[in-house]
């Protein structure tokens, strides 16, 4: 009788393995509309075509904000992540950015937010790509830092929540790790970290809620990544050559997407590092309690699964 349970358990994995590694794409692919190839430039009432990842930078700072339904909040972070940049410009002529807006299928007036911004400091420096459907903070994250021209790309949720000057420290830890490095190949990740306010966040949330954080973090450590702690801070930033290695082959398109890069970039050892950095919590979050967690556990095992099956593989060229 356990010889039988034995052998129907064993039926059971081997099958459910062979339907994860035929029904599972072996390599990431991008698909984009027509529509989320341009941007619309507001000074010509034209649209032009977006770069490429693989195309060399034109400017030395992309900010990458994926929004979706953020027309309330967005404004808000834009006034002082630009802020910031006109103020950095300033002082120094020879720096350049692009904000890039990426309106992740929304159903209200984000991107007319977005093109506001365009229209008031120029196409050149704020952008908005618009998603013909909702793919995802993972996917909308992708598509723009596909489409960036920065020499250093940064993504940032449209929240808010993280300091945008705090920018300052995980660039002087990003410089840190490219030291040495030819500028043209450079290699390096830095993720900004509320590891430092994890006291305080279990102090103020029930023990469920703290269960279910405690058990996320156990399952990323075990399934996915070690070098990071803090993997789901909207606030990282990266080298172009590192972003052309990782985000072609990005799978998932949902929350847990951050995992998976750090994955792909422990895998390509990529130098990470992590830098605390301030963060306060917004009204109107995205991630619905409890259910968002187990979308995300889910995720962390289907990771870890089909890599370790080979159902899922890592381009190690640059091309997208």
């Amino acid at each position: 009788m356990i010889l039988l349970l034995a052998c129907a358990l064993f039926g059971l994995v081997f099958m459910a393995f062979l339907f994860i590694y035929f029904t599972s794409e072996t390599y990431a692919k991008s698909f984009r509309s027509k529509g989320e190839k341009v941007f619309l430039n507001p000074k010509t009432g034209e649209k032009e075509f977006f770069p490429s990842i693989d195309d060399k930078a034109t400017v030395l700072l992309s900010v990458i904000i994926p929004a979706y339904n953020e027309e309330k909040r967005l404004p808000v972070m834009l006034e002082e992540c630009l802020d910031y940049l006109e103020r950095k410009l300033k002082n120094n002529p020879e720096f350049t950015y692009e904000v890039l807006i990426v309106d992740d299928g929304s159903t209200d007036n984000t991107t007319e937010v977005g093109l506001s911004y365009s229209t008031k400091f120029g196409s050149n420096k704020v952008r908005v790509l618009t998603l013909s459907n909702n793919r995802g903070k993972g996917g909308a994250v992708r598509l723009g830092m596909l489409s960036a021209r920065g020499e250093q790309l940064l993504f940032a949720d449209a929240d808010g929540a993280t300091t945008f000057e705090d920018i300052s420290k995980l660039q002087g830890k990003l410089n840190e790790i490219v030291k040495g490095q030819l500028k043209e190949d450079s290699l390096g990740l830095v993720c900004g970290s509320r590891a430092h306010l994890e006291k305080e966040a279990i102090a103020s949330r029930s023990i469920f809620r703290t269960f279910l954080m405690k058990g996320f973090h156990l399952l990323v450590w075990l399934f996915a990544a070690r070098s990071v702690r803090d993997t789901q801070c909207g606030f990282k930033l990266l080298t172009r050559p590192t972003a052309r290695l990782c985000f072609p082959n990005l799978h998932i398109e949902r929350w847990a997407f951050d995992v998976e890069l750090i994955y792909i970039a422990e895998y390509l050892k990529i130098p990470t590092g992590e830098v605390s950095v301030r963060w306060t919590e917004i009204d109107g979050s995205k991630i619905v309690p409890v259910w968002s967690w187990l979308q995300m556990g889910r995720d962390l095992f289907l990771i870890w699964l089909r890599y370790s099956t080979g159902a899922w593989k890592i381009r190690v060229d640059s091309k997208i």
